[in-house]
């Protein structure tokens, strides 16, 4: 909203109070907190209110801020001083994707205002326990009532805590704090009640220190935080069994549906509830450590009353180590959360392609150690060569043609519109459409097949990955998405209507492949899809 104050002064007026708020603001914008140059950067500031004035914020010098320019119209809060935690946040975002590739935890949050520091001593008497922040130079003993969960045998307490002594369990709860958190500073800048408390355990020990883990609820948390609330409320659960909690928020993801854990956080939980069996296995027979010779199947048989959970964890292992792999540099255009308009593949699209396409879908009976240190076991193999595969698809199409920023929303409509988008830009979004990436990668499935065939070599082709690939048979597989990204359909804007627009189903574009006609009758290709020619190079 516009100002009557700032409207009436004139160019000395507006000056001298420019100057006056880079004064009180130390010489930084409000928002972004840097430095101010007024003689660089006087052409590209902003005065603005703190309080809107539709929020009743008064329309005189005591609620204006300096800003720049871009910061000011580019804020996510009308709000300047949400817009300044909100932009502290996605600069948090931004840095660590820069230097460590990932997005914020709750440790990153509480380590940003000084928290994760301490470990505190508890004393646990029947139904009381009782502690100190000492410290923090706080010496009072506080004893809190200690509660019994009737269905789960679980005991637990209440509690308020500075943030020096919480810390985030990212094994129980690896989930990053994505974007929308800032509706949730929103909601409590508003001053409206946070409505459920964070889930947090601790191992109490008379003589020991401990951490307390917080391992549900830190989205809340983290909000809470970066509105500089220092002060925590938890709930606490005492010498809890780890894997019960493990094995509950897991189950919260998936079957209960009770979280909003994405799909790949979900793996990540899965492959941790895999090794976690694993581990108990060599305990229970007295194992050593390193020793890995049992297989899948006897795991499995072992853990009889899990048998349908455990080979979901073990699946779980695979995907997870595909998604986490560091070579893998086609997760850099994979949104994980599916809601972006940035990236041109969604996790989902991942699983439902490359994962049941390539991945062995059944226990093995060979030992988890076998030919492991020779880089030839079976899982090690497959999860490496798809990995490869992944990887590959990015440098023909991606790396350097796809532009993140530009991204893919509404890409067909603003092609209808006139708008002259770059060609490889839009040859890559259009190849891994779902429907589309679902065909032609059972192409590079049947390519693969047929070359071990020719070779003479029997091959399971459910174990396709398991078999190392030689040298030529990546250069043909090479070829073959090369060959398939020059097809000319993919930079046809003629076809933003009939064919790329909106979602078709698998069968339109195997179609199109198999025919070169769509199901409608449109002819896309000028021939049928040649797997012999499709491998040229």
């Amino acid at each position: 909203m516009s100002s009557i104050y700032l409207n009436n002064l004139n160019p000395s007026e507006r000056i001298a109070l420019v100057e006056k708020l880079w004064d009180i603001q130390q010489g930084k914008c409000f928002i972004t907190n840097e430095p101010i140059d007024l003689q660089l950067h006087i052409s590209d500031l902003d005065i603005d209110h703190v309080i809107p004035s539709k929020l009743d914020g008064k329309d005189d010098p005591s609620n204006f801020a300096l800003t720049f320019s871009s910061a000011n119209r580019s804020k996510q809060a009308s709000d300047l001083n949400l817009a300044r935690i909100l932009h502290a946040f996605s600069k948090i975002q931004e840095n660590l994707k820069k230097k460590e590739d990932r997005s914020p935890n709750l440790d990153d949050i509480l380590k940003l205002q000084g928290g994760a520091v301490y470990k505190i001593r508890f004393k646990l008497k029947e139904d009381k326990v009782s502690y100190s922040f000492s410290s923090l130079g706080r010496t009072e003993i506080i004893s809190q009532d200690v509660y019994i969960d009737k269905l789960s045998g679980l005991k637990y307490f209440f509690a308020v805590f500075p943030i020096q002594y919480l810390h985030h369990d990212n094994i129980i709860n690896p989930r990053a704090i994505g974007s929308n958190i800032n509706k949730l500073v929103d909601e409590f800048y508003s001053g409206n009640p946070q409505l459920h408390v964070s889930l947090g355990w601790v191992d109490i020990e008379e003589e020991n220190e401990a951490e307390i883990k917080i391992f549900d609820g830190q989205h809340k948390a983290a909000a809470q935080i970066l509105l500089n609330t220092l002060n925590i409320p938890v709930r606490v659960f005492i010498n809890p069994d780890r894997d019960k909690l493990i094995l509950t928020n897991f189950r919260a993801g998936t079957t209960l549906r009770q979280v909003a854990f994405d799909k790949s956080v979900q793996r990540h939980l899965g492959n941790t509830l895999y090794w976690d069996r694993v581990t108990r296995y060599q305990e229970e027979l007295k194992l050593e450590k390193d020793n890995f010779d049992f297989s899948e199947r006897q795991l499995v048989s072992y853990f009889k009353g899990e048998s349908r959970e455990l080979k979901r964890y073990i699946l779980d292992s695979v995907r997870d180590a595909i998604t986490r792999h560091a070579e893998n540099k086609l997760i850099e255009f994979v949104d994980m959360g599916g809601r972006a308009k940035e990236k041109p593949l969604s996790y989902s699209t991942i699983e439902k392609t490359f994962y049941p396409f390539f991945i062995y879908q059944d226990l093995l009976d060979t030992p988890i150690s076998y030919k492991l240190e020779d880089g030839k076991n079976p899982r090690s193999l497959e999860t490496e060569q798809i990995v490869r595969l992944m990887s590959i698809i990015a440098e023909e199409l991606f790396i350097g043609k796809f532009d993140l920023e530009l991204g893919t929303f509404k890409i067909e409509n603003r092609i209808q519109n006139g708008e002259n988008l770059p060609l490889d830009h839009v040859r890559a979004y259009r190849m891994v459409k779902e429907e589309i990436l679902h065909n032609w990668l059972k192409f590079i499935g049947q390519i693969i097949q047929n070359h071990f065939i020719s070779l003479g070599i029997p091959i399971d082709d459910k174990k396709l990955f398991q078999n190392e690939f030689s040298d030529v048979l990546w250069q043909i597989i090479t070829n073959s998405i090369v060959n398939l990204s020059n097809l000319p359909l993919w930079k046809n804007n003629s076809l933003a209507v009939s064919v790329f627009g909106g979602k078709q189903n698998y069968q339109y574009w195997h179609s199109i492949f198999t025919t070169g006609n769509s199901t409608q009758g449109v002819k896309v290709l000028a021939e049928p899809i040649n797997l012999m020619k499709l491998q040229q190079q």
